[in-house]
C-alpha cells in the first residue's frame, strides 16, 4: 500500500452570529481538511490550524508531492520525511500546520487500516468519557452593562446543559474582566472557571487580573501574555496561584521546550492540527510530563481535531498521579460552528458535559461529502 493521492478542501462558512474575543470579531470560519488516499482506496482525513488558504498552498505545493508514493502506515518515518524536507525554512508556522494535516489523516488511514481505533494507536485508552470544558462567553455587539447579564446568562445554559466546567473570555479590558470574573464565580459557586485572554495583557495588567483569579479559585489563566515574552510568564507565575495556561501558538517539541523552559508555564495547551500533528503531540505530552505537567489540548475546528484531541486525552496519564483520578478536560467550543456540526455523518457524542471516545477504526468520525460540497471554497488533488 502506498500513498496515491492527497486532496485538500478548503471550507468556508458564514456565521449568523459574528462573535468576539480580546482581538477582534469572527464573521466567518474557515478551515483546512486534508485527505490522504492510499493505492488500496482506503482514505484518512486530517485538518490544519491556521489560515486555510496559505496552509492549503503550502500542502499541495510542497509536501503533497514529496509524500506521494510513500508507505502510508509508516506515519512517524513519513513526519520526519517532512520535517527535513523544510527543515531550513519552516521549523514553525503554517508549513507545520500543513504538516500536522497531513499527519492526523495517516493516523485515521493507520487505523482504519489495521482495524484500530487512535486512541489503541497512541497506547490504549484509559477512559471511554472524557469530561468537557464548554468555550464560550465570547463578546456580541452589546455595551458593557448589558453584555454582562447576557453572558452570565450564556454560562447558566451550559451548567444547565450538564457542564462543570466552563471557560470565559477576558482581555476586554481590565476592569470588566474583573467584574465579570467575579460575577462568574459569584454566580457558579460550584462550577470549575477558566479564563482565556487570547495574550491580551501586558505584564502588569496580567498580575492584576491574575490576582483576582486567585481570590475566586480559577482553575487556570489561559494565554494571559504575548507568546513573544517568554520570560515574563515565570514573572507572572511567581506573582499568582492560579496555573498559567499556553501551547496553541507553539509547535514541535523543541518550540515548547523552550516554551516551557522558563518555568512558567503549569499547563500544556498545544493544538494537534498545528503542533505537528498527533505524532508530535504525544512528544510533546512526553515533554511536559518529564516536567510534571499536563497536556490538554487547544481544540477549534471540525469533528476531526475533536476526535484527535478525544484520543488524545483518552490515553492520557494525569501528572504526578494519584488513586483518585485528576480529570483532564477536552475543550467543546460552544460557538456556531457549521463545519463541524452539520457536515458529519459520524461525529464525537458529547451529552451531560462528556465526550464519549469514538470506538470506530482511525479517528472514528466520518465527513459527508455531499453536506461538505456547499462550504467548498478551494480543492485541490496531488497524485
Amino acid at each position: 500500500m502506498k500513498i496515491e493521492c492527497i486532496k485538500t478542501y478548503h471550507l468556508r462558512c458564514q456565521l449568523d452570529q459574528p462573535f468576539g474575543f480580546s482581538q477582534w470579531f469572527y464573521k466567518q470560519r474557515n478551515v483546512l481538511v486534508v485527505q490522504v488516499i492510499a493505492s488500496n482506496g482506503m482514505s484518512g482525513w486530517g485538518e490544519c490550524y491556521g489560515p486555510a488558504d496559505v496552509i492549503q498552498a503550502a500542502v499541495e505545493k510542497f509536501y503533497a508531492p514529496k509524500v506521494i508514493g510513500r508507505e502510508p502506515l509508516s506515519v512517524d518515518a513519513t513526519w520526519h520525511f517532512m520535517w527535513r524536507a523544510s527543515l531550513d525554512f519552516a521549523r514553525a508556522g503554517v508549513m507545520t500546520a500543513a504538516m500536522s494535516g497531513i499527519d492526523m489523516a495517516l493516523w485515521d488511514l493507520k487505523g482504519k487500516a489495521l482495524g484500530l481505533s487512535v486512541s489503541d494507536l497512541m497506547g490504549g485508552k484509559q477512559r471511554d468519557y472524557v469530561p468537557c470544558y464548554a468555550t464560550g462567553m465570547y463578546y456580541v455587539d452589546l455595551p458593557e452593562n448589558k453584555l454582562l447579564p447576557h453572558l452570565l446568562e450564556e454560562a447558566q445554559g451550559y451548567v444547565d446543559e450538564g457542564y462543570k466546567a466552563l471557560k470565559i473570555k477576558v482581555g476586554k479590558n481590565p476592569e470588566f474582566d474583573i467584574e465579570f470574573i467575579r460575577a462568574m464565580r459569584a454566580r457558579f459557586p460550584n462550577t470549575i472557571l477558566a479564563a482565556d485572554s487570547n495574550h491580551a495583557f501586558d505584564l502588569s495588567e496580567a498580575i492584576k487580573v491574575g490576582k483576582v483569579l486567585d481570590e475566586c479559585d480559577y482553575a487556570w489563566f489561559e494565554e494571559p501574555l504575548s507568546p513573544e515574552h517568554i520570560a515574563q510568564f515565570r514573572q507572572l507565575s511567581d506573582k499568582c496561584i492560579t496555573p498559567i495556561a499556553t501551547g496553541e501558538c507553539e509547535q514541535t517539541r523543541f518550540g515548547f521546550q523552550k516554551l516551557l523552559g522558563s518555568g512558567g508555564v503549569q499547563l500544556v495547551q498545544a493544538d494537534l492540527g498545528y503542533c505537528g500533528g498527533p505524532s508530535e503531540a504525544l512528544k510533546i505530552r512526553t515533554l511536559a510530563s518529564s516536567q510534571g505537567l499536563n497536556m490538554i489540548p487547544h481544540v477549534w475546528g471540525t469533528q476531526f481535531n475533536l476526535a484527535s484531541a478525544c484520543h488524545f486525552l483518552a490515553t492520557a496519564y494525569h501528572e504526578p498521579g494519584r488513586a483518585e483520578e485528576k480529570p483532564l478536560f477536552l475543550e467543546y467550543d460552544r460557538t456556531e460552528n457549521p463545519l463541524r456540526d452539520d457536515i458529519f455523518t459520524h461525529k464525537v457524542v458529547v451529552e451531560n458535559g462528556k465526550a464519549c471516545v469514538p470506538t470506530g477504526h482511525g479517528l472514528g468520525v466520518a465527513i459527508n461529502l455531499d453536506a461538505m460540497r456547499p462550504y467548498v471554497v478551494c480543492e485541490t488533488e496531488t497524485k
